[in-house]
């Protein structure tokens, strides 16, 4: 019974993994890819902005 003891958690944990990448790759797409694109463009060019406006006052 050792055996089973040793292989239980590689097995358990490669099922939780294998459901994880299931489920990211359903998500990827679909109806809420525009508004997730649109929110990471937004906070680019806030990074972006305020990396420029820190480096504006020294000029």
């Amino acid at each position: 019974m050792d055996y089973v003891s040793a292989l239980l958690p590689p097995v358990v944990m490669a099922v939780f993994f294998i459901g994880l990448i299931r489920v990211i790759v359903k998500t990827q797409g679909g109806a809420n890819k525009a508004k997730e694109d649109a929110a990471v463009d937004a906070a680019l060019a806030r990074a972006e902005g305020a990396r420029q406006a820190s480096v504006s006052p020294e000029a």
